[in-house]
């Protein structure tokens, strides 16, 4: 199921799908929209041709660009003629891991659309070598405050990988984006089950209830042997 904040992406693809011309041609027949981490939406329209035109989602990315955007969080393509929501191509997946591995793409599934990591979509990656992208910290919205005032500078993540330096630390609420300048100053990697008490400390509870709040609120699958990554991160401007 879709969060208001991403059926307002689909409404937005879908807008796009209801204005392309109805001449019986291949020439345009997929829109895009794309969300960035301030909540704006930027769209795009496919561009067919024999040699290989941009896919829908390649426009709004770089409709995106020519706007100014901030790094994408939300992506997704609808089909014209009632096809609805459309997983992206294979070499769309691969631009997008490569100048925005952190977004989430809507997707069509048996119980209707919704979103997945980009990384789902490319479970053996090959990155660009030269590929430096903008990177995403993604937080539930109840920890805005935490964030904000410094609080909160710590969180373990599994399947979700970071990496030091630069990094937008970004709070996705119903109905738009919020985010803030950050910087992850280290990643550690531990076993599920030898996360420390020291470790959870910094999460402000202890290894056992940080445990049982991972698996009750995020990561239910999750075993004893899996290696989590525990992040120390800052609000760029503080500290």
């Amino acid at each position: 199921m879709l969060i208001p904040l991403e059926q307002r992406l689909v409404d937005a693809a879908d807008d796009v799908v209801s204005r392309l011309p109805a001449d019986g041609t291949y020439l345009n027949t997929v829109g895009s929209a794309v969300m960035d981490v301030h909540g704006d939406v930027h769209t795009g329209a496919n561009v067919g041709h024999f040699t290989g035109g941009p896919c829908a989602e390649l426009v709004a990315l770089g409709t995106a660009a020519g706007a100014g955007a901030g790094p994408i969080s939300l992506i997704v393509a609808v089909g014209d003629e009632g096809r609805g929501v459309m997983p992206p191509c294979g070499r769309c997946r691969q631009v997008l891991l490569d100048q925005q591995p952190d977004c989430r793409v809507i997707v069509p599934d048996v119980d209707g659309p919704r979103s997945v990591p980009l990384r789902d979509l490319l479970p053996f990656p090959s990155q660009h070598p030269d590929a430096e992208p903008p990177r995403l910290l993604r937080f539930s919205p109840q920890h805005w405050s935490s964030v904000v005032d410094g609080t909160k500078t710590a969180t373990t993540r599994f399947a979700d990988p970071s990496s030091l330096g630069p990094v937008t630390l970004l709070f996705e609420f119903d109905d738009t984006c919020r985010s803030l300048p950050g910087v992850v100053e280290s990643v550690e990697h531990v076993r599920f089950a030898d996360i420390s008490d020291p470790q959870a400390a910094l999460e402000g509870c202890t290894a056992d209830e940080l445990r049982t709040a991972l698996r009750t609120h995020y990561y239910p699958g999750i075993d004893d042997a899996d290696v989590v990554e525990f992040v120390r991160f800052r609000v760029v401007g503080r500290g």
